[in-house]
């Protein structure tokens, strides 16, 4: 079974337009589905998987990212036809990010180490089995089952 992370990278000598596409369809997401996620038109979409845009906006660039769950650094790499190592998955703060929803793009930049809003260690692997978070598409380790965000203990006084 080939491993998700491997699968986000770009491969080498892939268009830009391939690799969104490959990515979206990884996704099971439509065209215009990505394109609301990442704030373009479903039009200027359409033209970046047919291989008519080759280069991206910064805004186009982090929408994009953040829509299909990469760092903005592999779509960097993918326009400027360079290879990426999947030595950096999908970075998260274990407080502020809510199940279902994709990563801030901020924590998707390769240098972010720590949460802008509250300072957390940005998490990039499971706390039980270590393994590298690929995905938060699902709120639960595809290895191990366990949850990526610890429950908050609901802490209920005893009236007396």
């Amino acid at each position: 079974m080939q491993r998700l992370e491997s699968s986000s990278v770009p491969q080498a000598g892939e268009s830009l337009g391939d690799y969104v596409h490959r990515l979206r369809t990884t996704l099971g997401l439509s065209q215009k589905e990505v394109a609301i996620k990442a704030g373009v038109h479903a039009q200027s979409y359409g033209k970046l998987e047919r291989n008519k845009t080759s280069s991206l906006n910064r805004k186009t660039k982090q929408g994009l990212a953040a829509a299909l769950q990469i760092p903005s650094d592999y779509l960097d790499a993918v326009c400027r036809g360079t290879v990426v190592s999947p030595n950096q998955g999908i970075r998260f703060c274990p407080h502020c990010w809510r199940p279902g929803t994709p990563p801030d793009s901020i924590w998707l930049h390769s240098r972010a180490q720590y949460c802008y809003v509250c300072g957390t260690q940005l998490r990039d692997r499971c706390v039980n089995c270590d393994e590298r978070i690929a995905s938060l598409k699902h709120r639960f380790c595809p290895y191990c089952g366990t949850a990526y965000q610890a429950l908050k203990a609901l802490h209920v006084e005893k009236e007396g």
